[in-house]
């Protein structure tokens, strides 16, 4: 019993380290066909072939696109996370504290803007950014709470979180021409006239 214990354990280990890389070349590939493609064009059939995997394998990893997305944005917004941490633990002023959130949020929609658009749920019903950001109202929420001229921090928070939605963003980098510096200098003009 003992020597099956011990011959079936490699194989397990063998099975998950197979698993990592094929999970890794799933998200390899897809970065680089939506890199090329656009992600809006990307199937997940054109994944696993280009992967040179079977769609059962693809879909073992990640139950649809949105997920697949998730996943290639996780390493960013684990970063931001990280800095976030670090700059509300430091003792700079709040105000400057919360520039600097709407500034570095900001920059991560505009560089992950396709992803996002993507990955996002645009039934009327779901009002909300992506779920990989949605601590960001809380964030604002807990930092707008500490301005004592801040008559409502629930609605600041609301109205500096929509304007970090990647559909605002889109427009206003589109539709508008607005430039990232033109983007950032807005959410702090806003935040200033919400703190007054």
């Amino acid at each position: 019993m003992m020597n099956d214990d011990l011959t079936l354990f490699p194989i397990e280990k063998k099975e998950r380290a197979d698993a990592l890389r094929n999970r890794q070349l799933l998200l390899e590939t897809a970065a680089n066909l939506f890199r090329q493609q656009g992600a809006a064009q990307v199937t997940m059939s054109a994944i696993a072939e280009a992967a040179g995997v079977g769609k059962g394998t693809l879909y073992r990893h990640f139950s649809d696109k949105g997920a697949l997305i998730l996943a290639l944005l996780d390493a960013d917004m684990q970063a931001l996370q990280t800095r976030v941490l670090a700059t509300l633990a430091s003792p700079q002023p709040v105000e400057d504290k919360l520039r600097w959130f709407l500034q570095e949020a900001a920059h991560y929609v505009i560089a992950h803007l396709e992803l996002l658009l993507e990955s996002v749920d645009t039934r009327p019903e779901v009002i909300r950014l992506h779920p990989a950001h949605d601590w960001w109202r809380m964030t604002l929420y807990g930092l707008l709470r500490q301005i004592p001229t801040c008559a409502e921090p629930d609605i600041a928070a609301d109205v500096l979180y929509l304007m970090l939605d990647a559909q605002t963003i889109r427009y206003q980098r589109f539709a508008r021409d607005y430039s990232p510096e033109r983007i950032v200098y807005g959410l702090h003009y806003t935040l200033a006239r919400l703190i007054k």
